[in-house]
């Protein structure tokens, strides 16, 4: 099977100017790519991307909206292939040389990689995600996505917003167009998320998901997703927020202590 990606993001010229993107978007460093895979790949991961209500994990609560899906066995072969592609040493090499990063590296669970789905209403708060990989123990540094909205009109919302770090200002907001690609630094300031969408009952926010990891230099304890309200919200929701990511948390780091981590996969 052809190459998926786009030849173009691996010549120089493309090359230098997302590297000089990644390093001056401060506080989180991240880059965008238009039309990042081939034209018929991203039209044929569009055209068999998984109904809402087939996809595997659906969350509903005070913080977010919508369904995940990681098991790609009985999808499409190119939902693989897209994943295998974006582990392959090749792509890893152009990343690190894009970002300066280095010693990336994949896992191969869900906690890894996957699929995301919001029908209308759907809505994901402000949030940084796990840092580190429970089991692996291993720390998460690029969060990599991929838009897959063939039809997408501004009026419905749903962009990707970046944050800064006290969550009181909106630094970057990314509209989920078809085959756009994000790829942001993870951090504990890496704030993000998308607001509510209104969108018609046959349209859904579509997108793909890679995390790439480096090995644990340091001492980092561990945290699950974390959200932080927004400075608009009521104090019922801000109070309710901060509560249930303690209890979470607490629960998780617990399980962990306790050597539990099947609970955690």
């Amino acid at each position: 099977m052809e190459n998926i990606f786009n030849p173009e993001i691996f010549k120089e010229p493309f090359e230098q100017a997302l590297s000089s993107s990644f390093r001056n978007n401060i506080p989180i460093r991240h880059f965008v790519i238009d039309n990042f895979l081939v034209n018929n790949v991203a039209n044929e991961i569009f055209a068999h991307f998984p109904a809402i209500d087939l996809m595997k994990v659906h969350y509903k609560g005070i913080n977010e909206k919508k369904a995940e899906h990681s098991d790609f066995s009985f999808l499409h072969p190119l939902f693989n292939k897209m994943h295998h592609e974006l582990s392959a040493k090749y792509f890893i090499e152009w990343l690190q040389k894009i970002t300066g990063i280095n010693e990336l590296q994949t896992v191969e669970d869900r906690l890894g990689y996957g699929l995301t789905q919001g029908a209308n209403n759907s809505f994901l708060d402000i949030h940084i995600d796990y840092n580190l990989h429970p089991i692996k123990k291993i720390y998460r540094k690029l969060n990599l996505i991929i838009f897959f909205n063939a039809t997408w009109e501004t009026h419905w919302g749903g962009n990707l917003e970046l944050w800064d770090a006290e969550v009181r200002n909106c630094i970057q907001s990314i509209s989920p167009v078809f085959n756009r690609c994000v790829v942001f630094e993870c951090s504990d300031i890496s704030f993000h998320g998308y607001s509510k969408i209104t969108v018609p009952e046959n349209i859904t926010r579509k997108s793909a998901y890679q995390y790439y990891f480096i090995p644990v230099t340091e001492n980092v304890h561990y945290h699950d997703t974390i959200f932080k309200p927004k400075p608009d919200d009521s104090f019922v929701k801000r109070w309710s927020t901060y509560s249930k990511d303690f209890i979470k948390n607490a629960g998780k780091k617990t399980l962990l202590s306790l050597g539990l981590t099947k609970f955690l996969e």
